[in-house]
């Protein structure tokens, strides 16, 4: 018997493969989910319970880890584990150390996508000991070619090197369509002049998805980007490239693209990316404008502060002929703003004030060096004939960082 845990793009159709080829199977999905044919199990546990050989299809390697570890006290003495995620050799090791002696382990990753699956034409790398490779070797085989690449950890280290160069031969024809777009090349001359080049297998298999959009997703973006984070962080040679290409379709998930084809990345790169939006800020604990006007407004990481004056949450003047108590409500007031936006006055980059009477500068000064402290901002302060409402004598504004 044999149990099939994860039942998402890849593992329906390689468990329908095994149903079809007459194996009597036990699926478990963390979502529940049926084959038909094939009998559900509620946990982990429970379907390795009967089986002898275990296949794993999940998504990274904590997944794979989570669900090995719940399915442990039902593994049977002398049953094989054949993991078939792209995890690499070190959660390969971590998973052999997890197990108990007596169950054997594969790994055996595979190249191909939903359409290979359910046509039983992956290729299956395979790495295991000569004897666990010979217990899983025909069942492997309903999936598509086998190949035995060596022991432990071979298949799962042979997958993110395949994988290292056909992932960022995909990103570099994305983003060089992108290039020669911007220098005003015909798209359909620049594809047809690659397809007379080495690359034209590549083209062939890819230009349907450049030229009508990406198709029902096969290869996820998002799976990809995790394939190649896993290529490039854990050790061995600098993969300089490939690393560019993960930092390429990290920001094609952050553009919401994760659970599209990876073709999606066509379309992603060489697009404007969109304009931050602007915020408008007016905290509670500043007494509100007049409604012609917000205390700050925000872009990214950009604060700009209005001019702030020390008017009450009536619009009278606080403080009225005293620099010192006006200089004190305004640096308040600057302060509340900065740090309802996660911002301090160590981060202000610039600020702007404005006296009535340059002669009191020196009672301002001292206020707002027991608020700024350490080295100062940049700084502008002028001298005005008046301010907007009788009575008030300084006015600040700041642009600052915010967090």
């Amino acid at each position: 018997m044999i149990a099939f845990l994860g039942l998402g793009r890849m593992g329906t159709p390689m468990a329908r493969r095994l149903v079809s080829a007459g194996h009597r199977v036990t699926v478990w999905n963390r979502t529940p989910a049926e084959i038909p044919g094939s009998v559900s199990a509620a946990t982990p546990a429970a379907a390795v319970a009967e089986a002898e050989l275990v296949v794993t299809m999940l998504a990274d390697p904590d997944a794979v880890e989570e669900v090995v570890g719940a399915a442990l006290p039902g593994l049977r003495p002398g049953s094989t584990l054949v993991e078939m995620s792209t995890i690499g050799p070190e959660a390969v090791r971590r998973l052999r150390r997890l197990l108990p002696a007596e169950v054997g382990l594969v790994d055996a990753p595979v190249l191909g996508s939903v359409g290979p699956a359910a046509e039983g034409t992956l290729t299956i790398l395979a790495g295991g000991s000569p004897a666990d490779l010979g217990r899983v070797r025909d069942v492997l085989a309903v999936f598509g070619r086998v190949r035995e690449v060596g022991g432990p950890g071979s298949g799962a280290a042979l997958k993110l090197a395949v994988i290292s160069v056909l992932v960022p031969a995909q990103v570099l024809l994305a983003e060089n369509l992108a290039y020669a777009g911007a220098l005003g090349v015909d798209r359909s001359t620049y594809l047809d002049v690659l397809a007379e080049t080495p690359l034209s297998p590549l083209l062939d298999r890819l230009r349907p998805a450049i030229e009508s959009g990406p198709p029902q997703t096969r290869y996820a973006l998002g799976s990809a980007a995790k394939d190649l984070r896993l290529a490039t962080e854990g050790p061995g040679t600098v993969q300089t490239v490939a690393a560019a290409a993960r930092d390429r379709l990290a920001e094609a998930e952050a553009a919401g693209l994760a659970g599209d084809d990876l073709t999606a990345v066509f379309g992603a790169i060489g697009r404007p990316a969109p304009a931050a939006p602007v915020l408008k800020i007016n905290p509670a604990s500043v007494p509100a404008t007049n409604g012609r006007y917000s205390h700050a407004t925000r872009m990214g990481d950009l604060l700009f502060v209005s001019g702030q004056v020390a008017l009450d949450e009536k619009g009278e003047v606080v403080g009225e002929g005293d620099m010192a108590v006006q200089s004190e409500y305004v640096m308040e007031n600057l302060r509340r703003i900065l740090a309802d936006q996660g911002s301090s006055f160590d981060q202000v980059l610039h600020i702007r004030t404005f006296l009535t009477d340059m002669d009191l500068l020196g009672e301002y000064a001292a206020v707002r060096h027991r608020h700024i402290t350490g080295e100062p901002p940049a700084s502008t302060t002028v001298e005005v004939p008046r301010l907007f409402q009788p009575g008030l004598l300084i006015e600040v504004e700041v642009v600052a960082a915010a967090s």
